[in-house]
């Protein structure tokens, strides 16, 4: 870990300089990685090009001169863990661009210096130097900043050869010390020391010496076997020629008397900045923590993490007392399995308290704690279970930052809540806080996390947190977005991870001041509800965090996986005013087109024949062919205009009708049934006949009837042949006065389909024997035709008027 953060160290160094930015190397770096491998000798096959190369945890215990010419743009070396007992510096002459040379942890006993001017890391600790490995040539390393050293013997002579470098960490990592001259570490000028201890060692020269040394000091090892001063020469210790005001110890093993000492010799001293970390403490405390002085001190912070206990036969009450009659303004005690911390009666001038990590309950905000200047408190990971509580405590206090994180926090309707107005910063995520919690928030809280809760709504009636900026309620139970009418300041919101299927319009129409939105990875119903959440990314000023790959639908299950970007929502199926003004559109479309259709086509009497031929259709389906020929009664039916009737009774009739009744003819005023509607009676008129004959003319074409009857005689269900219409042109008909429904006529008169009546009385013989010979058919025996012709002859003149007033313009 060391040798990473020392690179990172560097890295910072080598690409500044002289105080300027960072800049871009011209090539690019190649780095080679040869650690453990089990190497006995530096490869000889290395990249010329490289500028980073790792030997570490190899078996190298000798380098050669020639070993590093073939990498001149070498920047980067590291060597350590290996088994190197000399080092000559000189094997890096030729690497003029080095900056950093790692040769900690090897078995080196001496060291041949060679100036290497750009050299900035250095690191020779942890080696088995009898002295410190220093000498003249050092000295002139102008640009180095960071020396790792080490030696079992430290005096003046060897610092001082170096006394007029300005270096920035001086790092001393000792596997042994069997002498140290005091005064040796004040010689230093650096900004700051780290010295690693070996074990069973006395320190305590060493942090006295230390603190006349640099601003930043860290100590590393310190067990209870040090020999420590007495009070009477703390008192006679000058603060003058102290430098430190931030001192570390790291990985100590104490007394608990033996760390009351420190406290004391370090209180008075000129540290501004206290930390113990990974501490174990042990034994029986005999000294009367009453004893403490307190005074004469620059002391403004404390802190204690990762501290653990052997056996520990102390009285905690006055311990804590220690602690916190201290009366300085940063106060932290973390990872310390603390069940209880206690404060006096009187006022004290902590701003910031640090109790995370531990096992306090609602046992600590019981007793009356007089903070009148605290300002932040973290209490995460404990077991505090009561929220209202804590807020009594709170309202004492300026408080501003508060962290209640990860403990058992709840809150009940019925407990009330008194919060200070100064509190703007809350963290109450991991506990087992339900919607109530809502009501036991401070009114100018601006910055809420309430993430890993048990909320399922943010009730609207109960809450006016006008000043909120930021609100966090990811993991939790939300089926909707919270509207932001009682809060317009939101900026910032995360609700990811909930339960959320289609957000409502009420956010995106409240919300206008929200700028960051978290909604991802919520099991989102891709329907209309979710259009205007899916537009809020592309037309509102609105920044979706993780938009697009963690909003996905979950619902319906053919989209789930889909992403919301990429579900397509038809504005007409989602809006529905729009949908109602479409359909009322097309509806008008439809209706102008059926109305137009109407006029143009006369669809109608389309839609009139069609019903008439669909009932005629059912009849034949129920009558058999020998019934069909069994109702023919009639040679021919004739059809023709009342304009016409004179050509057909003076012309057509007597010709066709001789006197041995051989052709019997079918026409509308004889045989009407006044039972039977008009068009019931022609469907059954041609129903009776083998023949249809049409007289046509102008006349004929502009006849509604007769068009009637020539669509049924042309769609006839009742024969099988196609042969049974007949026309007689009496008069040219232009084809314009033609109706588009008669477009079957229209074919027929192109085609020339039909007999024409001559004008010239010579040819007229022909035409009525074409006539009859296209009409000849064998009706009945004679008796029949007898039978029928004298049926006819008695309802003739019954019937007459009846049909010249049902059908006048057909007749």
């Amino acid at each position: 870990m060391r040798l990473i953060r020392n690179i990172y160290i560097f890295c910072s160094i080598v690409m500044t300089v002289e105080g300027k930015a960072p800049e871009l190397p011209e090539e690019r770096e190649l780095m080679t990685n040869c650690s453990n491998m089990s190497l006995r000798k530096v490869p000889t096959d290395l990249t010329p090009a490289t500028t980073t190369l790792d030997l570490s945890y190899n078996l190298l215990f000798q380098l050669q001169s020639s070993d590093f010419h073939s990498v001149s743009k070498l920047k980067v070396l590291i060597l350590c863990h290996n088994r190197i007992q000399q080092l000559n510096l000189k094997t890096f002459e030729f690497n003029k661009e080095l900056r950093y040379l790692d040769l900690s942890n090897n078995r080196l006993k001496s060291v041949t210096w060679y100036l290497l001017a750009g050299l900035r890391y250095l690191d020779l600790s942890f080696n088995d130097f009898d002295t410190m490995p220093i000498c003249e040539e050092a000295g002139n390393m102008s640009h180095l900043e960071i020396l790792g050293l080490s030696g079992a013997k430290i005096q003046k002579s060897d610092f001082q050869k170096i006394a007029h470098l300005h270096l920035n960490t001086v790092f001393l990592g000792l596997r042994t010390l069997s002498h140290y001259e005091e005064g040796s570490l004040p010689i230093l000028n650096t900004t700051k020391l780290h010295i690693v201890l070996p074990m069973d060692t006395n320190f305590w020269v060493l942090l006295r010496d230390g603190i006349k040394t640099s601003k930043i000091l860290e100590m590393t090892n310190i067990d209870g076997k040090s020999q420590f001063v007495s009070y009477e020469m703390q008192q006679n210790l000058s603060l003058e020629n102290a430098k430190t005001s931030v001192l570390l110890l790291n990985k100590v093993d104490l007394l608990w008397d033996d760390l009351f000492h420190i406290l004391q010799f370090v209180w008075h001293t000129s540290v501004e900045h206290f930390q113990i970390q990974n501490v174990t403490f042990g034994g029986k405390a005999y000294l009367d923590h009453n004893s403490f002085d307190y005074s004469n001190t620059v002391m403004r912070t404390i802190k204690l993490e990762h501290v653990h206990f052997r056996v520990f036969y102390i009285q905690q009450d006055k311990t804590y007392l220690l602690l916190t009659k201290m009366d300085i303004e940063n106060l932290t005690i973390s990872n310390a399995q603390m069940p209880h911390m206690l404060f006096p009666n009187y006022p004290t001038k902590f701003q910031y308290l640090n109790f995370a990590n531990n096992i306090l309950t609602d046992e600590l905000f019981k007793r009356t704690i007089q903070l009148p200047h605290l300002k932040t408190l973290i209490l995460n990971s404990n077991k505090l279970e009561t929220l209202s509580l804590v807020s009594c405590f709170a309202n004492n206090t300026p408080l501003e930052h508060l962290d209640l994180s990860q403990n058992l926090l709840q809150h009940k309707n019925d407990e009330n809540c008194s919060w200070p107005e100064t509190v703007v910063n809350m963290n109450l995520s991991y506990n087992k806080l339900s919607d109530s919690v809502f009501r036991c928030l401070p009114k100018g809280i601006q910055i809420l996390d309430l993430n890993n809760n048990q909320i399922q709504t943010v009730p609207k009636e109960t809450i006016h947190l006008m000043a909120l900026r930021e609100l966090n309620i990811a993991f939790n139970f939300l089926t909707d977005l919270p509207g932001c009418s009682h809060f317009s300041r939101l900026s910032i919101l995360n609700v990811e991870m909930n339960l959320i299927l289609s957000p409502s319009l009420d956010f995106v129409q409240s919300c206008q001041e929200v700028k960051t939105l978290n909604a991802g990875r919520n099991p989102f119903q891709c329907t209309c509800e979710l259009k205007n959440f899916i537009q809020l990314e592309t037309y509102s000023e609105v920044m979706m965090v993780g938009w697009s790959d963690s909003y996905t639908c979950e619902y319906p299950l053919n989209l789930r996986g889909t992403r919301l970007k990429d579900v397509h929502l038809p504005e007409v199926s989602c809006n529905t005013a729009l949908l109602i003004v479409t359909i009322v559109v097309i509806m008008l479309v439809l209706g102008l087109a059926v109305a137009f259709c109407c006029l143009h086509f006369d669809l109608p009497w389309y839609f009139r024949m069609l019903g008439q031929c669909t009932q005629t259709w059912h009849r034949v389906r129920r009558t058999t062919q020998e019934q069909l020929k069994r109702n023919v009664r009639f040679h021919a039916f004739i059809s023709y205009s009342e304009h016409d009737s004179l050509w057909v009774k003076n012309e057509l009739i007597p010709n066709l009708e001789k006197e041995d009744g051989s052709i019997l003819i079918c026409l509308y005023e004889r045989y009407f049934d006044p039972g039977k509607s008009i068009s019931e009676n022609i469907v059954s008129f041609i129903e009776k006949s083998y023949k249809s004959i049409f007289v046509l003319s102008p006349n004929f074409v502009q006849n509604e009837w007769c068009h009637y009857e020539f669509y049924f005689a042309h769609h006839n269900l009742f024969h099988e042949n196609s042969d049974h219409i007949i026309l007689i042109l009496l008069e040219p008909i232009p084809f314009y006065c033609i109706p588009t429904r008669c477009h079957k006529l229209k074919t027929l008169l192109e085609e020339k389909a039909y007999l024409e009546w001559p004008k010239d009385r010579c040819k007229r013989g022909l035409f009525w024997a074409n006539l009859r010979v296209a009409i000849n058919v064998n009706v009945s025996t004679t008796r029949e035709m007898y039978e029928l012709q004298t049926f006819t002859e008695l309802n003739e003149e019954s019937r007459g008027s009846t049909v010249s007033l049902m059908r006048t313009d057909c007749l």
